[in-house]
């Protein structure tokens, strides 16, 4: 093709009539018939797999965004799923604190209750026993006071009254002081 247009440029330049700024019917004809042979032959053999090759490329550019876009999508997913798994796992914590705050709360009171419980019990264990001293202490008391009463009675009456008598009378003052 490139050969039948430089022969028809040499053929022009033999002929001697010219310069490159004459037009030449013959030459406009044959550079028309060149360019429309090329055109041809670039249809028949390089138009198609160009086309084809452009096609591909734009399929593949296309199937490539359209990855990239549920790549961000599922990207989008997942840092939405994390997202509301920390917002889980801190509010399990926030609730773990505040039953582990309100656990210890119960365990004091319940401490100082016992506490409470157990000072009371001693105070009355103490008090219980402290009446059962008094109450001892008074009955020895009561028991050597009528002792004594009884000597002294016994002194007294000894020379005055029977053994009988007296006996009765000693548990009548018994009798008076376990009264009072």
């Amino acid at each position: 093709m490139l050969t039948v247009f430089s022969l028809s440029i040499i053929a022009m330049a033999s002929e001697g009539g010219g310069s490159l700024i004459d037009v030449n019917p013959g030459v406009i004809f044959w550079t028309v018939v060149t360019f429309l042979i090329l055109l041809l032959i670039l249809k028949k053999f390089a138009w198609k797999p160009i086309l084809t090759a452009l096609e591909q490329r734009e399929t593949a550019i296309r199937e490539s965004l359209e990855k990239a876009e549920r790549a961000k999508e599922d990207a989008q997913k997942v840092l939405d799923a994390n997202q509301a798994n920390l917002a889980k796992a801190e509010e399990e914590s926030k609730q773990i604190i505040n039953q582990s705050r309100a656990y210890a709360e119960k365990l004091k009171e319940q401490i100082i209750q016992e506490s409470k419980e157990n000072a009371k019990k001693m105070i009355d264990e103490a008090a219980a026993e402290i009446d059962r001293k008094k109450d001892a202490a008074f009955d020895e008391l009561k028991n050597q006071v009528a002792e004594i009463a009884v000597k002294a009675a016994e002194k007294i009456l000894r020379e005055t009254l029977d053994n009988e008598t007296r006996k009765k009378l000693v548990d009548k003052y018994i009798g008076e002081i376990g009264k009072n």
